[in-house]
Formats: C-alpha cells, structure tokens, sequence
C-alpha cells in the first residue's frame, strides 16, 4: 500500500486519483500506524515551506516521516513536499526543513539574470521539458525530451550530488532528486500526463 500523507496542506483528489488508475492501492492518512505500515509513502504539498512544516510538526508527523526514511522506507516527495525534504528554505525568510536532503530551497528570481527576470515570469508554471542527469530507479521509464507540469516560485539548489532531472528556465530548475530511497520531483507527476503515470508506477516498483 502507499500511504498519501495528509496533513492539511493541498487537494489529494489528483493524485489518488492517478495512483488508482495505475491499479495501485493507495490511501490518504495521516495516522503513524497505518504510515509505518504502508510499502511506500507520498509526501505532496502546495503553499508555503513554514506553513507546512508547521503542520507537520503539529501532528509529529515529521519524526513519522523522517523515522520511516531513515528505516529505508521508499519516499517520495511532490511539489512543496519535495521542498521539505530539504536541509532550509529562504522563502519568506529562512526555515527548516526534514533534513533527508542536504540542500536549500531558494527564490527562482534571485538567480536568474536581469534579462531573464525581464521576459520569464514567476511563478514558473506550466509545461517544461526535462532532461535527465543521473539514471535512477524513479526515471526508469522517463527520456530526456519528456515535458512535466510545474507550478513554483522557488526551487531546490546546492544539492548537486542528488539531482536526477533538470528542466532549463533561464537557469536550470532542480525537477528530480534522488538520494538513496528518498525522491523527490519539483513538477507534479498527477498533473503530467502519460509521464507523470511513468513516473509514478517506477515509484511503486521501488523497494517492491
């Protein structure tokens, strides 16, 4: 089973939705017991880095998640729930977060040039072609080539040594990282198309 943990931050419908079509069992929860023993677990999100992992640490549900990856327990985060993974994000001041993947997440306008800021619009929202850096069991059905559907203002830097896919936007944007059974993607699989499914069916072949 995959656990989609809910902890008030984003519409799940999407997602459940996407794993179900793919004939995967899957259950949205926020109870420890039923995290620990799901095969897998989803981290989404969408909103602010503080407000979510305020949430999470309301609930404990961030010793719940960190535990259960720490165990070896195939994670993956989506969107927000990628950023969390992250040591600290600067959006709207400096937070932070689970810790899983050394990095931080930045503002995407602080690094672009200044004829950059002039013609790209923020948030980077949209489909974006991907170009994959490093092979791993998340992309195993994915190409160089393929689009994925974003929606984001900031994004996840410093963390070289994790990043799998890359999508350019006057600089290149971090879509995919992967250290050992922790995975992240900035886009959102339930939202792209035929590729998000592949992605999410690599996901569930992972660790199985």
């Amino acid at each position: 089973m995959i656990a989609v943990i809910d902890y008030g931050v984003g519409n799940l419908f999407s997602l459940v939705s996407s794993l179900r079509y793919l004939g995967l069992d899957a259950e949205v929860t926020g109870d420890a017991e039923k995290i620990g023993a799901a095969d897998r677990i989803i981290l989404p999100g969408v909103g602010a880095f503080a407000d979510a992992m305020a949430k999470l640490r309301q609930t404990g549900l961030d010793e719940v998640v960190t535990g259960q990856a720490e165990a070896g327990k195939p994670l993956l985060g989506i969107c927000l729930g990628m950023q969390v993974l992250f040591d600290t994000s600067l959006e709207y001041g400096e937070h932070r977060g689970l810790g899983l993947i050394p990095g931080r997440v930045a503002p995407i306008l602080d690094d672009l040039s200044p004829a950059d800021r002039a013609a790209l619009k923020i948030p980077h929202m949209g489909w974006n072609r991907l170009e994959i850096v490093r092979d791993c069991p998340l992309l195993r059905y994915s190409r160089t080539g393929d689009y994925v559907y974003y929606v984001h203002s900031y994004y996840a830097r410093d963390c070289a040594d994790s990043v799998a896919a890359v999508s350019e936007y006057g600089i290149p944007i971090t879509g995919a990282v992967v250290r050992g059974n922790v995975m992240g993607t900035q886009f959102h699989p339930e939202k792209s198309g035929e590729t998000g499914l592949r992605i999410l069916k690599a996901f569930s072949e992972i660790g199985g």
